[in-house]
């Protein structure tokens, strides 16, 4: 009763849209999730076409509900811990002790946000303080609007920003590392850049009202954009032999296919594209691609 075709860690929107594809084709399949989405504080999900605007939790229900429609797909609440490669396929033990097996392994595992030493910020993350512009700019277009960001990174995401606000105070959270052919461009475009230390986030109920540096002074915002490190959600990768980029995220190909045959990764735990629908148009991809190399193994 432990042995399905295709086992799936993740249950959030990228492993339940495979899980969908692969219940329409009967497949024998089994989601395993710990109920940790990245997104569980934010507010609203935007930019998903007849979603927008929704509250996250709500969508994974709904997700939830028609794709364990399904006879064939099987939902159980656990963590996975571990996972072997056998000689017929996988082995995935959870944190209760159970172990399951599967031909084909899907890693839909997202990834663990890691929250800088700022008081309050965590508190505010996915709710004022944000990390993309197409899932929340529209919500704060025109407000004074801080980011904290360094180096390449704000040189890149900072010009980005100016569609959604020209009012953009750059923290660099340290020493800034831009360069200076670019941080004349900022100063040009009137943006300030602000290299003390970021103290502390003052809101209400996660919505920033300002920032408090480590020298004192005080700036007030009603929204930061701010890019921080992120890690996979488990180790399992790193127990199969998974190759990870060197931005700690899973490779796969434009099939979800990583390096090692038989197992496939989608959504968070791949792509520095966080949003919604790329995480369920990427495990619709992955179901699909599982489905046909059945297929192919099958018509021999």
């Amino acid at each position: 009763m432990n042995s399905y075709e295709i086992i799936i860690i993740g249950g959030s929107y990228s492993g339940l849209s495979a899980a969908m594809a692969l219940g329409r084709a009967s497949r024998k399949t089994l989601v395993i999730d710990a109920g940790e989405p990245c997104n569980w504080q934010t507010p609203h999900s935007h930019n998903f076409i007849t979603h927008d605007g929704e509250v996250p939790s709500v969508i994974s229900a709904k997700a939830k509900e028609q794709v364990l429609a399904y006879p064939t797909v099987t939902f159980i609440e656990d963590r996975a811990v571990k996972g072997i490669k056998t000689e017929t396929g996988f082995d995935i033990t959870t944190e209760s002790g159970k172990t399951f097996s599967s031909k084909k392994l899907l890693l839909a595992t997202g990834v663990k946000d890691i929250m800088p030493d700022i008081d309050g910020f965590a508190e505010c993350w996915g709710i004022s303080v944000i990390h993309c512009p197409y899932c929340h700019g529209y919500e704060v277009k025109g407000e004074k609007t801080a980011l904290m960001a360094n180096g390449p990174i704000a040189e890149h995401f900072l010009p980005l920003l100016l569609q959604w606000t020209k009012d953009l105070t750059l923290f660099t959270n340290g020493k800034s590392t831009v360069s200076e052919e670019v941080a004349a461009k900022f100063r040009k475009h009137n943006i300030e850049i602000i290299e003390t230390e970021i103290e502390s986030v003052q809101h209400t109920n996660g919505y920033m009202e300002s920032i408090t540096l480590k020298d004192g002074n005080i700036h007030h915002f009603k929204a930061m954009y701010a890019k921080i490190p992120a890690v996979q959600h488990t180790f399992i990768p790193e127990d199969l032999g998974i190759k990870l980029d060197e931005s700690g995220l899973i490779e796969v190909d434009e099939f979800k296919r990583t390096n090692i045959p038989g197992i496939f990764a989608s959504g968070d735990c791949t792509s520095m594209g966080r949003a919604v629908i790329m995480a369920a148009e990427a495990g619709t991809r992955a179901g699909v691609t599982i489905n046909n190399d059945l297929c192919a193994a099958d018509f021999q």
